[in-house]
């Protein structure tokens, strides 16, 4: 898993030294649900993968709202960047 990572957070649009900002978490998720989706359409039975992608969706969510919550220019910024839907709106 370590040999994935590396090329991902080059490839980021978030520098290198902000491994552990909000932005860089949510990329890095987005990247594990790309390929967790991907391998579901092989795999459609594997219900252990599923569950993976429901928690890692979650977690997404959440940081998500935080970033919305605390910053919105930023957290619109960063969803145009990934080509991923916003959160709902109430």
């Amino acid at each position: 898993m370590t040999k994935n990572k590396d090329p991902f957070i080059r490839l980021s649009p978030i520098s290198e030294k902000q491994t552990g900002s909000v932005e860089s978490q949510i990329y890095n998720l987005t990247n594990r649900i790309s390929r967790l989706t991907y391998h579901l359409k092989l795999r459609s039975k594997d219900y252990s993968s599923q569950r993976g992608l429901w928690r890692i969706l979650g977690k997404r969510k959440r940081l998500l709202v935080y970033l919305y919550r605390e910053n919105p220019p930023r957290y619109e910024n960063l969803i145009d960047q990934l080509g991923i839907r916003g959160l709902k709106k109430r």
